[in-house]
């Protein structure tokens, strides 16, 4: 008799098992990484959201960074996207070049760009989708859900190097959401008004099918057979319109962390990609090692998330970990986990950009900071002009490396 994960969706039947899904994994060098970022176009006065995106792409035709710059499904969103590097601080340099990019060409289009998990106050009615078969395809499908779709994320990719090891670390990192989401929380407004939420983006696209934390899986067949039968029965087009928190990309042999907020500071995204590279790196020693990752039921780590979108960076969440009957705030969960990451963040040479979640929870992530510039005077613009202002501004030492 099989042994099946708790909690596993294992149960398809034996021919379903035997579904081939095309990997990458262990192709190339584990724990590299990769980040995607999705960017606000904005009128540099009113600051509201522009469909802009077909311009400013005709801009940078024939640029050596415009393969690096993508439309997303609506036309006042771009979505730009990391090589491959090797550790965090590449990470900042590749960040600090592309994100220095954008910024000046949206200024040469008379455009600003900002980084946040939704704008404060523009509405979905006023977007435009672009100008795709996916896109057309997606609005065809979901409807009212995908049009209503406007929140902006970021995407860390990191690579393992089997993909039975990658299956266990998505099961493992499940207890992590909570964490990551309250780092990048940055979208406390939606449709002009503060909706007492750190993060209103993950309540928005908890309406999209297939989102939220993934099942544990046994394994990587067990994993492709649940892909196969939705795409044999045409239920999706490929395992990539599977939306979940974090998710296997086979097609590149990444582990692909998907719960963040758009982050607004430069050093904060680097920090959290940072974190969630020394993550994998612990999760991926350990099931080398033959220790037992640890798992816990769904309904633990779903509510974990729910507080942390709630109050962010306060969130009183279980620790689960150590279980306690009391709740903890996430801030000191973090603070736990980082001493754990840090030997491995070394070893990474990323050590320096890990130390940039203790700045972080300092100085509070982008959602504190957009509540302390609305509640000084109740501007909506002005929260918007904060979040533009953070984005394009590059820190020294990230210029620098970026050359």
């Amino acid at each position: 008799m099989k042994q099946v994960v708790p909690g596993s969706i294992t149960g398809v039947t034996e021919s379903l098992a035997a579904s081939v899904l095309e990997h990458r994994f262990g192709t190339g060098e584990p724990y590299t990484l990769g980040v995607e970022e999705e960017y606000m176009l904005l009128h540099p006065t009113s600051f509201d959201l522009v469909q802009h995106i077909e311009m400013v792409l005709d801009a940078i035709q024939g640029d050596e960074l415009a393969d690096r710059l993508n439309a997303e499904l609506m036309q006042s969103v771009l979505e730009i996207a990391t090589p491959v590097c090797r550790t965090a601080g590449d990470v900042m340099r590749e960040l600090a070049t592309l994100r220095g990019y954008v910024r000046d060409v949206a200024r040469g289009q008379d455009l600003r760009v900002g980084a946040a998990g939704t704008h404060p106050f523009s509405l979905f009615e006023r977007q435009r989708i672009t100008a795709k078969d996916r896109y057309h395809a997606l609005i065809d499908q979901l409807q009212y859900v995908a049009r209503r779709e406007l929140i902006f994320g970021m995407h860390i990719h990191v690579a393992v190097d089997d993909p039975d090891k990658a299956i266990q670390v998505v099961n493992g990192l499940l207890p992590h959401l909570a964490p990551l989401l309250a780092l990048s929380a940055s979208s406390p407004f939606w449709r002009g008004e503060p909706t007492g939420l750190a993060s209103s983006r993950q309540i928005v696209f908890s309406a999209f099918p297939r989102s939220g934390p993934p099942p544990r899986f046994r394994d990587y067949a067990d994993y492709a057979a649940v892909v196969g039968q939705l795409e044999r029965t045409g239920c999706i087009a490929d395992y990539t319109h599977i939306w979940w928190d974090i998710r296997p990309h086979p097609k590149w042999g990444t582990i692909e962390v998907r719960i963040c907020d758009a982050v607004t500071r430069l050093e904060d995204a680097v920090a959290i990609a940072a974190y969630c590279q020394s993550l994998v790196k612990q999760l991926s020693e350990s099931y080398d090692e033959g220790k037992e990752i640890p798992s816990y039921h769904r309904i633990l780590t779903s509510e974990n998330k729910w507080l942390a979108a709630r109050y962010g960076l306060d969130a009183p969440v279980m620790d689960l970990a150590k279980g306690h009957r009391i709740r903890i705030p996430v801030a000191k969960l973090v603070r736990r986990t980082l001493r754990e990451l840090e030997p491995h963040a070394r070893e990474l040479g990323s050590e320096r950009e890990l130390e940039g979640i203790t700045a972080l929870l300092e100085r509070g992530n982008s959602a504190e900071r957009q509540l302390r510039v609305f509640n000084a005077n109740r501007d909506i613009v002005e929260v918007v002009r904060a979040i533009a202002d953070a984005t394009e501004t590059l820190p020294a030492d990230a210029v620098a490396a970026a050359g």
